[in-house]
């Protein structure tokens, strides 16, 4: 099943980011790799593709587990999580729809 995770970041949270990034990206790679991956971004600060130094309030990602405590398992193991850049998670199953 699919489901929805949704970090919301603590404020100024974009040198934390920055920080975590790499190792954040690589646990995303490895589910697109693996076919589980159905989408993945953040939400910027500002209406702009590219916030600059305004950053980032979020991210969400939308990818398959077998059940919503696997998902929140790896959702709790996320580099973002344990550097301090997200200040709450939410996981929720999810059903797409379109396209």
């Amino acid at each position: 099943m699919w489901y929805a995770i949704v970090g919301t970041d603590v404020a100024d949270s974009l040198a934390l980011r920055q920080a975590a990034r790499p190792a954040h990206l690589a646990r995303l790679t490895a589910l697109h790799e693996a076919g589980r991956l159905l989408l993945a971004g953040p939400f910027p600060a500002i209406d702009s593709p590219d916030p600059g130094p305004a950053g980032f309030t979020g991210s969400l990602i939308v990818a398959e587990f077998a059940d919503l405590d696997a998902a929140r398992a790896w959702a709790d193991a996320d580099p973002y999580l344990a550097a301090g850049v997200y200040r709450e998670v939410s996981v929720r199953p999810f059903r797409p729809v379109l396209p």
